[in-house]
């Protein structure tokens, strides 16, 4: 009896649930459902949405991207746009242009603030505290207010005049650092006509670095000895930098050579050929990851049992390689002609770059630098070309963000310092390491494995926070989507290329700091 009814437990443990009781089974259909669902309810509001605007006389579309807006920009690339998508991408342009130089110093300054609230000097801790909390204690609109304002009441932009040279002159320092009503110029440094051609030489000296770092590297694991690899993979880069720093005009053959021909040939190219090849590498591209995906779970055993998110991710991969075929083949045909006129371009532009005539051997260096200067127009003065120049309202949005996000990431990277364990510093101490590379080799390392998820949440953040230049006049692409909608009435396609535009945004700030938080994370055995 006791035999038969352990042999009936054991079989009705080994018999598998019918499908509509297995819980992953259910839990795809759960969820495949939910999203069907979701997919139609997004169709029938758009639907419904679009038949409400026809019944109303309101049309959209996104016509108004390629009609002349009929508005100047004052910051950007281009103060006058063709169309209102040029001028939307003169914004788009501004935006990342504050993102990216915001995030980075930003960075430099939280890492700062942060160690110096650490710091065992009662003056500094005191003043790094007090920055923080006046900092993330009022609003980020109010800062950038009061700088604007602040920049507003200084001094008209070139009243005063040199009494040695007669000229027009401006404080703080004269050709060097401007201050005024009309913003901020500092000396800037920018790429001359042979700074391509000497890219060449650096390009050359990375690779040929990065294998003399991988030689030494492999010394150093083999002996024990210290090879410094960094430092040589350093000297190598300033070595080449250096002798192309004279020679870089032997490489103006290169425009007429390689990009001149190929500018010419893009254009033959077929585009059904180029939407094929595209479709193909989107399907090798999903095949290659879930093979390489499946090759990481074989165990000297066979294939380990995949997990539910394990078919997810390889289900995504293989969905998303058909829509993007279909993109390329069905939705959007288009895209294929844009690449080629897009890549067409760019030829065009590295032949004009790398082209004869670029690059002198004496005159041309690859680096130049210019300093802020003035020009009289009429009979009122305004910056010149010459320097780094921030206008009121772009001053003001960036040092705002700035300050006020960097704040933030030194109270995460205090944080950070307090979460690694007190035996590392003592350990430091012990062998008699200064405080400076105790904490560039120890303890930063091991605070920003802790640190850099929340500080990706402040990059977003820093992104975002730049639609506040509206507030100031800053044509961002908030102002100048606003300028756009306003004049067309297309207030609903606006906003969808700003969503659409800050999600590209947030994902790619999403990425990189995801692969880096990757690098960062302890291996273990």
């Amino acid at each position: 009896m006791t035999d038969t009814a352990e042999s009936s437990l054991a079989a009705t443990a080994a018999a598998k649930p019918p499908f509509y009781r297995d819980a992953t089974v259910v839990k795809w259909i759960v969820q495949v459902v939910t999203l069907i669902a979701v997919i139609l309810a997004m169709i029938f509001l758009v639907g419904e949405a679009g038949d409400n605007l026809k019944a109303k006389g309101i049309n959209t579309g996104f016509d108004f991207l390629n009609v002349n807006p009929d508005f100047s920009i004052g910051d950007g690339i281009d103060n006058a746009p063709d169309t209102g998508g040029r001028a939307l991408w003169v914004g788009m342009v501004n935006t990342i242009r504050l993102s990216v130089a915001g995030i980075a110093l930003a960075t430099i300054l939280g890492v700062l603030i942060g160690i110096s609230r650490l710091s065992s000097n009662w003056i500094v801790a005191k003043v790094a505290s007090a920055f923080i909390e006046y900092m993330r204690n009022i609003p980020l609109l109010v800062h950038i207010f009061l700088l604007f304002f602040t920049l507003g009441q200084l001094g008209d932009f070139g009243r005063n005049v040199d009494p040695v040279t007669g000229e027009l002159s401006q404080g703080p320092i004269n050709g060097w650092v401007h201050v005024s009503n009309k913003g901020l110029s500092i000396p800037r440094v920018h790429i001359a006509d042979g700074f391509y051609q000497w890219m060449i030489f650096i390009l050359a000296g990375a690779i040929v670095g990065r294998w003399l770092m991988n030689k030494r590297n492999a010394v150093r694991d083999a002996t024990g000895h210290e090879t410094y690899p960094v430092l040589n993979f350093v000297g190598v880069i300033a070595s080449f930098g250096f002798i192309g720093w004279f020679l870089h005009p032997i490489f103006g053959w290169v425009g007429d050579a390689i990009f001149g021909p190929l500018s010419r040939a893009i254009p033959n190219v077929p585009e059904v050929a180029l939407q094929l090849i595209l479709s193909g590498l989107a399907v090798m591209g999903a095949a290659l990851w879930i093979k390489r995906f499946l090759d990481n779970r074989r165990t000297p055993a066979g294939l380990a049992q995949l997990t539910d998110d394990d078919w997810f991710r390889m289900i995504f991969a293989g969905v998303s390689a058909v829509l993007a075929s279909l993109v390329f083949l069905v939705i959007w045909p288009g895209l294929a002609s844009w690449i080629i006129n897009s890549s067409r371009d760019f030829f065009e532009v590295a032949a004009d770059k790398f082209g004869d005539g670029r690059g002198n051997w004496r005159e041309d260096w690859p680096i130049d630098a210019a300093r802020p200067d003035i020009e009289k127009r009429g009979n009122f003065a305004n910056v010149g070309p010459g320097g780094l120049n921030f206008s009121q309202g772009f001053a003001a949005l960036f040092f705002g963000v700035v300050l006020y996000t960097s704040a933030f990431i030194a109270e995460i990277v205090r944080g950070g310092i307090l979460a690694v364990p007190k035996g590392q510093t003592e350990a430091a101490q012990a062998i008699g390491l200064r405080r400076s590379t105790m904490l560039r080799r120890i303890i930063l390392p091991q605070a920003f494995r802790v640190s850099l998820p929340p500080l990706g949440n402040q990059y977003l953040n820093l992104t975002k926070n730049t639609s506040l230049a509206i507030a100031v006049g800053y044509s961002d692409v908030v102002q100048v989507g606003q300028t756009i909608f306003n004049q067309t009435g297309r207030s609903l396609e606006v906003f969808m290329i700003w969503m659409l535009f800050y999600l590209a945004c947030s994902l790619t700030i999403s990425v990189v700091v995801n692969f880096f938080n990757v690098r960062l994370k302890i291996v273990e055995r």
